[in-house]
């Protein structure tokens, strides 16, 4: 019977699964300052709701393409929508940040499962050069329609019958998607693939852990304090130690015999670049949304849909140019675009106004478009088809590092520019209450205006506002701007490696271990 099911009707369930997962991504995003005021969270505890997803789903992606290659891609789909559910019902019940922050660690292990699984089934199930392209053209627009509901979706949510629906939702969702995969996903595995590489996960896991840990808490307890150098210097050591127990291994996780090849350097730069700087956008932008130009969270969602409407558009366009330009000239163009979009967003956000930040979003949004299926089908491209699942585990896991690590970065970029102006425009203003200066500012920045002013006295609040909204939004601006240079060096390294061959996948590096 599996072997009658329709390819297209395999590519629709197994995009549906990526759908469902964007979704989840994006929809938390406009939320997060309506949860920072109902669970009375800081900054820091904002982006653990974030980076705690983020950091077991990008952290284990390896892995879980392994397990997917070795014991199927269908059986690994069905325990990733179970264990997905059970985490989105954990997430919607949460008393607390650090009882949510745990049931979304929970939901990243389900994420990885689906994810890797989902995307190996897609490459093993369509062959022909064309077909896999027409293939991930789909699944990038589906991906984009997900990214452009997730907004307007998540504030109607939120809105109208409160943040833990977004939650609850996966429910019936995840349920019927656990029909379709039962019906439509036939089962495909590696015949020849690795055993399970314990050691290495459990490597680049905790080096992982270590630099995200270090970037989000050295806001807290200080950026030249011990452990805060301990953790960042952890982090890259354990990462040099995943690289020593991978060369080890016969039939490694990461095959880093590729690494010899420019242009999957160049595939694999160009999804850290395109996530770091384009994808981590759809989780900062609706802060300044909220905290900048005071809009509610459907309004923030609502003001999102440039962004995800021009993202939408660029898959299709991306298709038609892909026949008349080299995948190099389309990455780099892509990381252009990113990059310029989020230089004039930097412009507007310190104009103000929403117009100037709409058309300025639209063209980040134009950029992620024209990469989002891109980046994917390239890296997919240098591997064998027997190794998909090792293929897709690469893929995503530069893609969710790259968001969860720049994540850090612009969170202490954020923080720290506004904490230090707030305390330059106290010190001029209302020295009195400098002592209030990292309260406030960790509080402004998650979306609690309220609560920032609550650690001062009725008179102190007329003063010390406004300070903190332009505190947030110069602090915002610089986040912007490193991303976009970030953005247009990408497209220079990306758009130079990327010009070489595809490295055969059937020559000594991969016939050695089959």
């Amino acid at each position: 019977m599996m072997s009658r099911v329709s390819p297209h009707l395999t590519l629709l369930t197994a995009s549906g699964v990526c759908s469902l997962i964007v979704l989840d991504t994006n929809i938390v995003a406009v939320t997060l300052p309506t949860i920072a005021r109902d669970l009375g969270a800081n900054f820091a505890d904002i982006e653990w709701v974030v980076s705690a997803y983020m950091l077991a789903f990008a952290a284990l992606l390896l892995p879980a393409g392994s397990i997917a290659d070795r014991f199927g891609r269908q059986k690994t789909l069905l325990c990733g929508l179970g264990l997905f559910i059970l985490a989105s019902m954990g997430c919607g019940a949460a008393p607390t940040a650090l009882f949510l922050d745990i049931a979304r660690a929970v939901k990243g292990v389900g994420a990885a499962l689906l994810l890797t699984s989902a995307l190996a089934s897609i490459g093993h199930t369509f062959h022909d050069e064309v077909e896999r392209a027409k293939a991930w053209a789909f699944w990038g627009a589906c991906m984009g329609v997900a990214m452009t509901a997730a907004p307007p979706l998540g504030g109607l949510i939120t809105e109208y019958i409160g943040w833990r629906w977004i939650f609850y939702l996966n429910l019936p969702v995840g349920l019927l998607l656990i029909v379709m995969v039962w019906r439509a996903v036939p089962e495909s595995r590696d015949p020849q693939s690795a055993r399970l590489d314990p050691w290495g996960s459990l490597a680049f896991s905790a080096s992982l852990l270590c630099l995200i840990w270090g970037l989000i808490e050295a806001n807290r307890i200080g950026w030249s304090n011990p452990v805060t150098y301990g953790r960042l210097i952890g982090g890259a050591l354990l990462l040099g130690v995943f690289v020593v127990i991978e060369r080890l291994q016969q039939r490694p996780m990461v095959d880093l015999q590729l690494f010899r090849y420019p242009r999957f350097i160049g595939a694999l730069l160009g999804m850290f670049a395109y996530a770091g700087c384009a994808q981590v956008m759809m989780t900062l932008l609706p802060f300044y949304l909220q905290n900048g130009l005071g809009f509610s969270a459907i309004a923030s969602g609502l003001g999102m849909l440039p962004f995800a409407v021009t993202m939408l558009m660029g898959p299709r366009l991306g298709v038609r140019l892909s026949s008349r330009f080299a995948p190099a000239t389309m990455m780099a163009t892509g990381l252009t675009l990113v990059g310029a979009g989020n230089l004039l967003s930097a412009w507007a956000v310190s104009s103000g106004g929403y117009l100037p930040f709409a058309l300025a979003i639209a063209v980040t949004g134009a950029g992620a478009g024209l990469l989002n299926g891109d980046t994917q089908k390239n890296i997919m491209a240098c591997v064998p088809r027997a190794r998909t699942g090792m293929a897709s585990g690469m893929s995503t896991t530069m893609r969710f590092s790259a968001i969860v690590l720049t994540l850090g970065v612009y969170g202490a970029l954020l923080s720290g520019h506004t904490e230090a102006l707030l305390r330059a425009g106290l010190a001029a203003h209302g020295a009195q209450w400098l002592g209030e200066t990292q309260g406030i500012a960790s509080r402004v920045v998650a979306g609690d205006m309220s609560a920032a002013l609550s650690l001062l006295p009725d008179t102190a609040r007329n003063v010390v506002e406004p300070l903190a909204r332009e505190a947030f939004v110069g602090g915002f601006s610089l986040l912007l701007r490193v991303a976009g240079l970030l953005a247009l060096l990408g497209a220079v390294v990306v758009g130079i490696l990327m010009r070489h061959p595809i490295p055969a996948p059937s020559t000594a590096s991969f016939s050695a271990k089959a």
